[in-house]
């Protein structure tokens, strides 16, 4: 801590953080599978989308509070991590009830997926169209994937097994990297106190001058 230090640090900005971008991911994946795979009068179309949202808006409300509440922050990144796991259970029971397997971590397709770096729901749908032909995808220039003109909202039938483990993958490394947000939250939080401690401190190095 120097004399410098601020009463309100650097905050938001969690559009940077790839927790957000993959949760992200995940919430626009999701709003295409149920439309396409969930009956819409189903509670479940419901609460996997919101479940989706939940996990991206808690992230982004998180890192905003976290200028004056690094409790706050942390409460609302484990919400986002815990409304992820909510939506996995969803994807795995959508499989179990239609005797469809979920892919075992060996599985090379969920590497293949993660390998992808997919940015957009297009990419993603592109890259479960390869594997259901056998393709697996192919790269463009520059190893990125190219985009094709379809989505997963228009695949066939065919394609749910594939689509729901992928968004599972996603989920996956979504959840991954929450952990290690929450870890370095809460040491952060251990280490240097919240926003009473800051003003505490703020204040009496003000008083010294």
């Amino acid at each position: 801590m120097t004399d410098r230090e601020p009463l309100i640090p650097k905050h938001g900005g969690y559009r940077k953080l790839k927790s957000f971008q993959v949760a992200q991911l995940v919430y626009d994946v999701t709003v295409r599978f149920c439309e396409r795979y969930v009956d819409r009068f189903s509670r479940t179309r419901d609460q996997m989308v919101q479940a989706a949202r939940s996990g991206v808006q808690n992230i982004a409300e998180g890192s905003q509070a976290s200028g004056t509440s690094k409790k706050t922050e942390l409460k609302l990144t484990n919400v986002a991590r815990a409304s992820l796991e909510e939506l996995r259970l969803d994807y795995e029971d959508f499989l179990r009830q239609r005797r469809l397997p979920v892919w075992p971590r060996e599985d090379p397709r969920r590497a293949g997926l993660i390998a992808r770096r997919c940015v957009n729901a297009d990419e993603v749908a592109y890259w479960v169209k390869g594997v259901h032909d056998g393709k697996h995808g192919q790269n463009g220039p520059g190893g990125r994937l190219q985009l094709s003109t379809g989505s997963i909202a228009s695949t066939p039938s065919t394609y749910p097994e594939i689509v729901a483990n992928a968004a599972l993958v996603l989920i996956a490394v979504s959840c991954s990297l929450l952990d290690r947000q929450i870890a370095a939250q809460s040491n952060a939080f251990v280490q240097e106190g919240g926003f009473t401690e800051r003003l505490y401190r703020v204040r009496t190095v003000r008083r010294k001058r």
